[in-house]
């Protein structure tokens, strides 16, 4: 334990509904999100934000230099209602701080990432090009795909 907290390989800093999880128990996996959150909605969507931490991405509760492997997959939507199922589901940024939260939760992500770690970033460019996120962040990427509109974007510190 460390900080009341389960020791694990693996952080997943924004969970949500843990979509792109093959093993959504996985038990290497601590995920974190800054809500819970569970509905089912009348298009049969169904919300289930149930998160191992709850827990800010800008301000993480674990101690430096603790993972091996961060997959960092913030809400990328500035312009969604806050009752959408796409804002349940993704969450929202916040319009006017958006690359200030951004730059603060890849700085988290770095600092309780382990020396040689690795960090997956993941976007998508719906509403804001992937260049202009990029510019947050004071990191070089290794590698990832630049064609899609959803990008993994992979980091190592």
């Amino acid at each position: 334990m460390s900080g009341g907290v389960i020791v694990k390989r693996v952080l997943d800093a924004c969970c949500g509904s843990r979509m792109f999880w093959f093993d959504k128990q996985n038990d290497d996996v601590l995920f974190m999100d800054k809500r819970t959150e569970y509905e089912k909605l009348e298009t049969g969507h169904v919300i289930n934000v149930n998160p191992d931490v709850v827990g800010d991405f800008r301000n993480m509760p674990f101690e430096n230099e603790q993972f091996w492997h961060v997959v960092f997959d913030p809400p990328h939507l500035l312009y969604a209602g806050t009752k959408s199922w796409l804002a349940k589901k993704y969450g929202r940024l916040d319009k006017d701080t958006w690359p200030d939260d951004l730059k603060k939760g890849f700085e988290e992500c770095m600092r309780v990432l382990k020396p040689n770690g690795t960090l997956v970033f993941k976007w998508n460019e719906d509403q804001i090009p992937l260049k202009d996120v990029l510019k947050c962040f004071d990191f070089q990427p290794l590698y990832g795909n630049k064609r899609a509109k959803t990008h993994w974007i992979v980091y190592m510190k």
